[in-house]
Protein backbone atom coordinates (compact mmCIF):
# COMPACT_ATOMS: atom_id res chain seq x y z
CA UNK A 1 0.00 0.00 0.00
CA UNK A 2 1.29 3.35 -1.33
CA UNK A 3 0.57 6.43 1.46
CA UNK A 4 1.10 10.11 -0.41
CA UNK A 5 1.26 12.02 2.55
CA UNK A 6 0.94 12.18 6.27
CA UNK A 7 -0.12 14.79 8.00
CA UNK A 8 0.67 15.59 11.59
CA UNK A 9 -2.00 18.19 14.03
CA UNK A 10 -4.62 18.16 11.53
CA UNK A 11 -7.75 19.75 12.54
CA UNK A 12 -9.77 19.36 9.93
CA UNK A 13 -10.15 16.15 9.61
CA UNK A 14 -12.35 15.11 12.56
CA UNK A 15 -12.59 16.08 15.98
CA UNK A 16 -9.78 16.90 18.10
CA UNK A 17 -6.05 16.89 16.65
CA UNK A 18 -5.35 14.29 14.60
CA UNK A 19 -2.73 12.50 12.44
CA UNK A 20 -4.26 12.04 8.89
CA UNK A 21 -2.66 9.47 6.34
CA UNK A 22 -3.06 9.77 2.80
CA UNK A 23 -3.67 6.47 0.83
CA UNK A 24 -2.90 6.54 -2.80
CA UNK A 25 -5.90 5.05 -4.93
CA UNK A 26 -9.25 6.01 -6.02
CA UNK A 27 -11.86 5.37 -8.05
CA UNK A 28 -13.52 8.46 -8.35
CA UNK A 29 -11.97 11.28 -10.87
CA UNK A 30 -13.01 14.53 -9.67
CA UNK A 31 -12.45 17.21 -12.44
CA UNK A 32 -11.52 19.56 -9.35
CA UNK A 33 -9.77 17.05 -7.18
CA UNK A 34 -7.44 18.79 -5.09
CA UNK A 35 -5.46 15.96 -4.41
CA UNK A 36 -4.90 14.79 -7.88
CA UNK A 37 -1.56 12.81 -6.43
CA UNK A 38 -4.13 10.63 -4.73
CA UNK A 39 -5.84 9.26 -7.84
CA UNK A 40 -3.96 6.58 -9.03
CA UNK A 41 -2.66 3.38 -6.65
CA UNK A 42 1.31 3.79 -8.14
CA UNK A 43 3.82 5.62 -7.37
CA UNK A 44 4.26 9.39 -9.83
CA UNK A 45 6.92 11.87 -9.93
CA UNK A 46 6.01 15.36 -9.50
CA UNK A 47 8.33 18.37 -10.94
CA UNK A 48 8.05 21.97 -10.22
CA UNK A 49 9.46 24.17 -12.70
CA UNK A 50 9.68 26.80 -11.45
CA UNK A 51 11.66 25.55 -8.19
CA UNK A 52 14.30 23.41 -10.97
CA UNK A 53 18.09 25.56 -10.69
CA UNK A 54 19.02 23.98 -13.96
CA UNK A 55 22.10 22.41 -12.36
CA UNK A 56 21.66 19.26 -13.68
CA UNK A 57 22.41 17.32 -10.60
CA UNK A 58 19.26 15.00 -11.31
CA UNK A 59 20.11 14.47 -15.46
CA UNK A 60 24.09 13.14 -13.74
CA UNK A 61 22.35 10.84 -10.98
CA UNK A 62 19.34 9.15 -12.82
CA UNK A 63 21.33 5.28 -13.54
CA UNK A 64 18.48 5.05 -16.47
CA UNK A 65 19.52 8.49 -18.10
CA UNK A 66 16.24 8.94 -18.59
CA UNK A 67 16.26 12.40 -17.48
CA UNK A 68 17.10 15.68 -19.64
CA UNK A 69 17.70 19.25 -19.53
CA UNK A 70 15.80 21.31 -21.67
CA UNK A 71 15.05 25.10 -22.11
CA UNK A 72 11.60 24.11 -20.75
CA UNK A 73 13.12 22.43 -17.77
CA UNK A 74 13.51 18.68 -16.83
CA UNK A 75 11.97 15.90 -19.28
CA UNK A 76 11.37 12.65 -17.95
CA UNK A 77 11.50 9.99 -20.78
CA UNK A 78 8.98 7.42 -18.91
CA UNK A 79 10.31 4.62 -20.70
CA UNK A 80 12.96 4.39 -19.08
CA UNK A 81 12.15 5.77 -15.64
CA UNK A 82 11.91 3.44 -13.00
CA UNK A 83 10.62 6.04 -10.44
CA UNK A 84 14.05 4.48 -8.31
CA UNK A 85 13.36 8.36 -6.32
CA UNK A 86 17.32 8.98 -6.58
CA UNK A 87 16.33 12.53 -8.55
CA UNK A 88 14.14 13.17 -5.80
CA UNK A 89 16.57 12.05 -3.15
CA UNK A 90 20.18 14.34 -4.99
CA UNK A 91 17.74 17.38 -6.00
CA UNK A 92 19.43 20.62 -4.09
CA UNK A 93 15.96 22.91 -5.15
CA UNK A 94 13.37 19.94 -3.99
CA UNK A 95 12.30 20.33 -7.94
CA UNK A 96 11.34 16.60 -7.90
CA UNK A 97 9.17 14.94 -5.68
CA UNK A 98 8.13 10.86 -5.64
CA UNK A 99 4.29 10.56 -4.36
CA UNK A 100 3.69 7.64 -2.87
CA UNK A 101 6.12 5.81 -0.36
CA UNK A 102 5.50 2.02 0.45
CA UNK A 103 4.42 1.31 4.14
CA UNK A 104 3.93 -1.70 5.79
CA UNK A 105 1.19 -1.41 8.65
CA UNK A 106 4.17 -1.50 11.64
CA UNK A 107 5.58 1.00 9.86
CA UNK A 108 2.47 2.89 9.68
CA UNK A 109 1.69 2.23 13.56
CA UNK A 110 5.06 3.74 14.75
CA UNK A 111 4.09 7.37 12.86
CA UNK A 112 0.36 7.15 14.74
CA UNK A 113 1.37 6.10 18.11
CA UNK A 114 4.17 9.05 17.77
CA UNK A 115 0.80 11.02 18.43
CA UNK A 116 -0.88 9.25 20.96
CA UNK A 117 0.34 12.28 23.50
CA UNK A 118 -1.49 14.66 21.17
CA UNK A 119 -4.89 12.71 20.51
CA UNK A 120 -5.01 11.98 24.28
CA UNK A 121 -4.81 15.46 25.37
CA UNK A 122 -7.25 17.14 22.55
CA UNK A 123 -9.45 13.80 21.89
CA UNK A 124 -8.13 13.54 18.85
CA UNK A 125 -7.42 10.53 16.90
CA UNK A 126 -6.25 9.09 13.43
CA UNK A 127 -7.73 9.71 10.62
CA UNK A 128 -7.52 7.92 7.30
CA UNK A 129 -7.98 9.78 3.58
CA UNK A 130 -6.78 9.45 0.20
CA UNK A 131 -7.55 8.87 -2.52
CA UNK A 132 -9.78 6.46 -1.38
CA UNK A 133 -8.88 4.47 1.83
CA UNK A 134 -12.24 2.09 0.85
CA UNK A 135 -10.02 1.03 -2.28
CA UNK A 136 -7.40 -0.69 0.24
CA UNK A 137 -9.88 -3.08 2.29
CA UNK A 138 -7.55 -5.56 3.84
CA UNK A 139 -4.65 -2.91 4.91
CA UNK A 140 -6.78 -0.39 6.21
CA UNK A 141 -9.00 -2.85 7.98
CA UNK A 142 -5.76 -4.14 9.86
CA UNK A 143 -4.77 -0.46 10.68
CA UNK A 144 -8.55 0.30 12.06
CA UNK A 145 -7.78 -2.59 14.08
CA UNK A 146 -4.48 -1.86 15.42
CA UNK A 147 -5.49 1.25 16.18
CA UNK A 148 -8.94 0.04 17.68
CA UNK A 149 -6.27 -2.04 20.37
CA UNK A 150 -4.59 1.13 21.68
CA UNK A 151 -7.82 3.02 21.90
CA UNK A 152 -7.31 5.26 19.46
CA UNK A 153 -10.20 7.23 17.72
CA UNK A 154 -10.76 6.44 14.27
CA UNK A 155 -12.09 8.14 11.36
CA UNK A 156 -12.12 7.09 7.57
CA UNK A 157 -12.52 10.07 4.70
CA UNK A 158 -14.37 8.04 1.95
CA UNK A 159 -16.32 8.79 -1.18
CA UNK A 160 -18.75 5.32 0.17
CA UNK A 161 -17.82 4.32 -3.56
CA UNK A 162 -17.25 0.78 -2.76
CA UNK A 163 -19.11 -2.47 -2.14
CA UNK A 164 -21.96 -2.47 0.72
CA UNK A 165 -19.77 -5.35 2.41
CA UNK A 166 -16.38 -3.24 2.42
CA UNK A 167 -18.63 -0.42 3.68
CA UNK A 168 -20.17 -2.79 6.49
CA UNK A 169 -16.74 -4.09 7.88
CA UNK A 170 -15.13 -0.86 7.97
CA UNK A 171 -17.93 0.70 9.92
CA UNK A 172 -18.06 -1.47 12.46
CA UNK A 173 -14.01 -0.29 13.12
CA UNK A 174 -14.32 3.02 13.43
CA UNK A 175 -16.11 5.59 15.02
CA UNK A 176 -16.48 8.28 12.49
CA UNK A 177 -16.98 8.59 8.47
CA UNK A 178 -16.11 12.01 6.44
CA UNK A 179 -18.59 11.67 3.80
CA UNK A 180 -18.62 14.34 0.41
CA UNK A 181 -21.84 14.60 -1.08
CA UNK A 182 -21.04 16.12 -4.69
CA UNK A 183 -24.06 15.57 -6.77
CA UNK A 184 -27.58 14.81 -6.49
CA UNK A 185 -28.05 13.95 -10.43
CA UNK A 186 -26.23 10.47 -11.05
CA UNK A 187 -25.57 11.78 -14.96
CA UNK A 188 -23.73 14.84 -13.61
CA UNK A 189 -22.09 13.16 -10.84
CA UNK A 190 -20.24 10.67 -13.60
CA UNK A 191 -19.72 13.40 -15.55
CA UNK A 192 -17.65 15.51 -12.89
CA UNK A 193 -16.18 12.29 -11.33
CA UNK A 194 -16.27 9.69 -13.64
CA UNK A 195 -18.32 7.08 -11.79
CA UNK A 196 -22.58 7.41 -11.20
CA UNK A 197 -23.88 7.94 -7.56
CA UNK A 198 -26.25 4.98 -6.87
CA UNK A 199 -23.77 3.42 -4.77
CA UNK A 200 -22.46 6.19 -2.77
CA UNK A 201 -26.20 7.41 -1.65
CA UNK A 202 -26.84 3.97 -1.27
CA UNK A 203 -24.31 3.35 1.33
CA UNK A 204 -24.66 6.94 2.96
CA UNK A 205 -28.74 5.55 3.77
CA UNK A 206 -26.85 2.58 5.16
CA UNK A 207 -24.40 4.42 7.42
CA UNK A 208 -27.40 6.20 8.32
CA UNK A 209 -29.69 3.69 9.32
CA UNK A 210 -26.80 2.01 11.13
CA UNK A 211 -26.51 4.83 13.59
CA UNK A 212 -23.46 5.09 12.83
CA UNK A 213 -21.65 8.46 13.29
CA UNK A 214 -20.83 10.71 10.52
CA UNK A 215 -19.78 14.29 9.33
CA UNK A 216 -21.02 15.15 5.81
CA UNK A 217 -19.43 17.90 3.23
CA UNK A 218 -20.32 19.27 0.36
CA UNK A 219 -17.52 20.60 -1.86
CA UNK A 220 -19.60 24.25 -3.57
CA UNK A 221 -18.86 24.83 -7.02
CA UNK A 222 -20.67 26.97 -9.19
CA UNK A 223 -22.16 25.14 -12.38
CA UNK A 224 -21.85 21.87 -10.93
CA UNK A 225 -23.70 21.84 -7.60
CA UNK A 226 -24.37 25.30 -6.75
CA UNK A 227 -27.80 25.61 -8.06
CA UNK A 228 -31.15 25.77 -6.15
CA UNK A 229 -31.88 22.57 -7.58
CA UNK A 230 -29.45 20.31 -6.51
CA UNK A 231 -28.85 21.97 -3.29
CA UNK A 232 -33.29 21.37 -2.29
CA UNK A 233 -32.41 17.46 -3.62
CA UNK A 234 -29.72 17.56 -1.60
CA UNK A 235 -31.06 18.84 1.82
CA UNK A 236 -34.00 16.51 0.84
CA UNK A 237 -32.24 13.20 0.61
CA UNK A 238 -30.31 14.37 3.81
CA UNK A 239 -33.14 15.13 5.52
CA UNK A 240 -34.93 12.02 5.01
CA UNK A 241 -31.78 9.88 6.85
CA UNK A 242 -32.36 8.77 10.38
CA UNK A 243 -29.03 11.20 11.24
CA UNK A 244 -28.45 12.55 14.31
CA UNK A 245 -25.60 15.30 13.59
CA UNK A 246 -27.50 16.94 11.32
CA UNK A 247 -24.69 19.12 10.00
CA UNK A 248 -23.41 20.20 6.76
CA UNK A 249 -20.44 21.77 5.97
CA UNK A 250 -19.97 23.63 2.71
CA UNK A 251 -16.69 23.92 1.17
CA UNK A 252 -16.34 26.61 -1.43
CA UNK A 253 -14.83 25.88 -3.98
CA UNK A 254 -11.02 26.72 -5.03
CA UNK A 255 -7.77 25.17 -7.84
CA UNK A 256 -5.44 23.74 -5.70
CA UNK A 257 -5.20 21.49 -7.34
CA UNK A 258 -4.18 23.31 -10.74
CA UNK A 259 -0.15 22.92 -9.26
CA UNK A 260 -0.13 19.83 -9.00
CA UNK A 261 -1.50 19.00 -12.01
CA UNK A 262 1.58 20.97 -13.51
CA UNK A 263 4.14 18.89 -11.36
CA UNK A 264 2.39 16.04 -12.19
CA UNK A 265 2.46 16.83 -16.03
CA UNK A 266 -1.30 16.18 -16.24
CA UNK A 267 -4.32 19.20 -16.87
CA UNK A 268 -6.19 20.36 -14.83
CA UNK A 269 -10.12 20.48 -15.87
CA UNK A 270 -9.41 19.54 -19.41
CA UNK A 271 -12.81 20.14 -20.61
CA UNK A 272 -12.86 23.57 -19.07
CA UNK A 273 -15.65 23.78 -17.31
CA UNK A 274 -17.00 27.06 -16.08
CA UNK A 275 -16.46 26.39 -12.27
CA UNK A 276 -16.05 29.08 -9.73
CA UNK A 277 -16.43 29.98 -6.08
CA UNK A 278 -20.02 30.40 -4.92
CA UNK A 279 -20.68 33.94 -4.25
CA UNK A 280 -21.81 34.92 -1.21
CA UNK A 281 -25.70 34.95 -1.89
CA UNK A 282 -25.54 31.53 -3.56
CA UNK A 283 -24.22 30.53 0.17
CA UNK A 284 -26.60 32.63 1.98
CA UNK A 285 -29.57 30.85 -0.58
CA UNK A 286 -27.85 27.64 0.19
CA UNK A 287 -27.91 27.52 3.74
CA UNK A 288 -31.53 29.34 3.71
CA UNK A 289 -32.46 25.86 2.31
CA UNK A 290 -30.58 23.68 4.14
CA UNK A 291 -32.11 25.53 7.10
CA UNK A 292 -35.60 24.69 5.65
CA UNK A 293 -35.12 21.26 5.85
CA UNK A 294 -34.24 21.03 9.84
CA UNK A 295 -30.16 21.39 9.00
CA UNK A 296 -27.35 23.54 9.96
CA UNK A 297 -24.12 24.29 8.02
CA UNK A 298 -20.91 25.75 8.40
CA UNK A 299 -18.80 27.37 6.05
CA UNK A 300 -14.90 25.96 4.94
CA UNK A 301 -12.81 23.72 7.46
Amino acid sequence: MFVFDIKRYAINDGPGIRITIFMKGCPLSCVWCHNPEGISSRKQKLYTKKKCIGCRTCVEACPEQALTLTPEGIVTDGARCTLCGICAEVCPALAMEISGTEYSAEALMKEIEKEIVFMDRSEGGVTFCGGEPLLHPGPLLDLLRRCGERGIHRAVDTTLFARPEIVRDVMDNCELFLVDLKQMDSAKHAKYCGVPNELILSNLRMVAEARHDFYLRIPLIEGVNADEENITRSAAFLASLPWEHRIVNLLPYHDIGKSKHEKLGTVYNPDRYAFAAPSDETLGRCREIFACYGIETTIGG
